[in-house]
């Protein structure tokens, strides 16, 4: 007998990315719980993903799950609208200190492209309520990737981005290279001159700045120098211009600073926040802000903030989200996440002997292996499984982001694992 779910699946879902008409493979999972994903058949994979790198904490947590049940109990769901809770009033607390001052109101959302759509609308209308709508144009490096909804895409690479075919229906936006400059090298100056050259021939249309500080995510891989980072900062200021920073990836330890911001020791004055907020429970994202950005919104007409989702302020996601911050102020998060970075900095380097692999870089607890060739993704997946690990390759990039949980066993054993397939997909 053919397993009927997956022929459901095969004829009836549109998976992230794929074809109805070719679709990849998809494998089936039952349970989940630390690491370890278990297919149906009983197969067990050491998960390197983290789930899209939200499962910072592994699967079926104690302490997550008791918060869940304890909150069902209770409340699933109220609406925001003229209407709070002590979940979503904690959580919010616990933001605010958490982040780099001067960030000091919330506004909680349902997802990480949502948390950037939240924060280009606030931009443009502090810019409409100053009495200045003409800056109302984003600025940002290529190479970067910050979502999947319209004003998202419209920031991520137009030419090697995923979303170029929007070009001609999405709004056009002020691009710039990306800097040279990686992080743990020397820093050029020079990195700075194509920004400087369009603030000071266009900032009177532009609103803010936005940028994926340090690590660019899902648009390549690319760990860059914390002074660029810091410049921007700096520049924002001359040209009075927003900085938005887009910590949805890096938010929570991944980079091996709570924040990829403090890397450069800067504050931003937007933050989004996503991904790793719930510990990958629920969905759930933030967009922080200044006093200076949240006074200016609600200054001009109509006086309030436009926005509202319906489970804004989920209590489900929220009571999920204090546990998983919980766990990351009060556990050796940081210092797990470095031991992290040493295991994959050593389990990868294998890969810079093959001719074919570009690059291979870490930081915090990412491992990226960039080769100079596309990757054949359904073939280097089913190669993944049968070594007994969950690992999601890209583009020209195999890259690891585990559980901040995992033990250096595994971790051995997920490097070990991107060696050997790596090393037999070369042509």
């Amino acid at each position: 007998m053919m397993n009927t779910l997956l022929e459901f699946d095969r004829a009836h879902i549109w998976h992230p990315y794929t074809s109805t008409t070719n679709p990849l493979p998809v494998y089936e999972v039952i349970s989940a719980s630390g690491v370890r994903l278990r297919l149906a058949g009983g197969l067990e994979l050491i998960d390197g993903m983290s789930s899209w790198w939200a499962a910072i904490h592994g699967y079926n947590h104690p302490v997550l799950n008791a918060a869940l049940m304890d909150q069902a109990s209770r409340m699933s769901h109220v609406m925001f609208g003229g209407l709070t809770h002590e979940p979503a009033v904690e959580l919010c607390r616990m933001l605010v200190d958490m982040t780099p001052a001067p960030l000091t109101k919330v506004f909680l959302a349902d997802s990480g492209s949502v948390a950037v759509e939240v924060a280009m609308k606030m931009a443009f209308q502090f810019w409409i309520c100053q009495g200045q709508p003409q800056k109302n144009r984003l600025l940002t490096i290529r190479g970067g990737y910050h979502g999947d909804t319209f004003g998202a895409m419209s920031v991520c690479d137009p030419v090697t981005g995923m979303h170029d075919i929007f070009s001609k229906v999405l709004s056009r936006q002020y691009f710039v290279s990306r800097p040279k400059c990686r992080f743990g090298e020397d820093f050029d100056e020079a990195d700075m001159a194509p920004m400087r050259d369009i603030l000071e021939e266009h900032h009177q249309e532009i609103a803010a700045i936005i940028l994926e500080p340090v690590v660019q995510g899902a648009g390549g891989m690319f760990f860059y120098h914390p002074l660029y980072v810091r410049r921007v900062r700096e520049l924002c200021d001359e040209f009075d211009v927003l900085f938005i920073a887009d910590e949805i990836a890096t938010g929570f330890g991944r980079t091996g600073k709570l924040f990829a911001c403090d890397h450069a020791g800067v504050s931003p004055d937007i933050m989004c926040l996503g991904k790793a907020l719930t510990g990958g429970y629920m969905t759930l994202a933030a967009t922080l802000t200044t006093n200076r950005v949240a006074q200016g919104v609600c200054q001009g007409r109509p006086g309030v903030f436009m926005h509202g989702p319906t489970f804004m302020g989920n209590p489900l996601a929220c009571a999920v989200a204090i546990a998983s911050l919980s766990l990351v102020q009060h556990s050796d998060f940081l210092t797990n996440v470095l031991r992290i970075e040493s295991n994959l900095a050593l389990g990868l380097a294998p890969c810079r002997n093959f001719p074919y692999v570009a690059h291979v870089r870490t930081i915090g607890a990412i491992g990226v292996v960039e080769l100079h060739h596309e990757v054949r993704m359904a073939e280097m997946q089913k190669d993944f499984v049968s070594h007994g690990v969950w690992v999601r390759p890209f583009g020209r990039l195999v890259y690891l982001m585990p559980p901040i949980i995992m033990g250096d066993e595994d971790l051995a054993m997920l490097s070990s694992a991107v060696v050997k397939v790596v090393s037999g997909h070369h042509l």
